[in-house]
């Protein structure tokens, strides 16, 4: 079973061996040959290396991240690809790894000045932080709370149609938590802004780190309470209510989302559900 161990002192170790997840926006630096994507090692980039963000081990293999200079040309053999291309040419736990550097290569280059005072801002020891070392004021990575949660009523479950994604595809609702609201709080509010629907019995499932929204997915399951569907046309496009022999497209096994909607379909049908 892979295992990763996160950190954020590097070890005492060369980083020749390392990984080394270089990134510019939303995009990640592969190798590929013959079909087969890797991860750059810091051998092939020394310059970057020695520089770079210490993420931790992946099966006892050190992982770094670094951004990549605007000035950077892809040398051959090497491409700057959208991370979310690397779905399933990665494996998971890669994937993951990759989702991780994006974040926090993102928070080193946007905080290195203090957004207070303008000074150039310290990494601090021990932490995944910046500081000014004028005022003090520290910097985190930026992590975006936000729920998602699948709605069912008997063996039906309800999903919607996202009207910005670019393929149709049906998912369980989900939305970003309001400043001062409890997830929960979250969970009903957005139900009822997207769908028109109430809910009830909310229940904590799991969450989810996800890079592309610099967002932690908080996963429940609801209960219908009444109300009948009605999309608010901007964000949704379409919903309905589905019974686990007639799904549409659904999300990806990797996502949340599809977790809590096999969870439930192996509840209807009474067999394990399939991670």
């Amino acid at each position: 079973m892979t295992s990763f161990l996160s950190g954020y002192e590097p070890p005492d170790r060369p980083r020749d061996g390392a990984m080394l997840f270089l990134t510019r926006g939303m995009d990640v630096l592969i190798h590929e040959h013959a079909g087969t994507v890797t991860v750059p090692t810091g051998a092939t980039f020394p310059e970057l290396t020695a520089s770079a963000h210490y993420l931790g081990a992946l099966d006892g293999e050190d992982c770094y991240c670094a951004p990549l200079p605007r000035d950077f040309t892809p040398p051959e053999g090497t491409s700057l690809v959208p991370a979310r291309s690397l779905y399933k040419r990665l494996d998971e736990a890669r994937f993951a790894v990759a989702g991780r550097a994006l974040a926090i290569v993102e928070w080193d280059v946007q905080h290195r000045f203090c957004g207070r005072c303008g000074q150039p801002t310290e990494l601090v020891r021990g932490e995944r932080a910046r500081r000014c070392p004028v005022d003090k004021t520290p910097f985190y990575p930026r992590i975006s709370p936000a729920m998602i949660v699948l709605v069912t009523r008997g063996d039906t479950m309800l999903l919607a149609r996202n009207s910005s994604l670019p393929e149709p595809m049906f998912s369980t609702l989900a939305g970003f938590v309001d400043a001062g609201e409890s997830l929960e709080e979250c969970v009903a509010r957005e139900v009822r802004e997207e769908v028109n629907v109430e809910v009830k019995n909310i229940r904590y499932f799991g969450s989810q780190p996800w890079p592309f929204g610099r967002s932690l997915m908080v996963g429940f399951t609801a209960e219908y309470a009444g109300g009948d569907v009605r999309v608010d046309g901007k964000e949704i496009a379409e919903a309905d209510w589905f019974h686990p022999d007639h799904l549409p497209r659904i999300p990806p096994r990797l996502s949340i989302a599809r977790h809590l909607i096999d969870a439930f379909v192996a509840r209807v049908k009474g067999s394990p559900s399939r991670s």
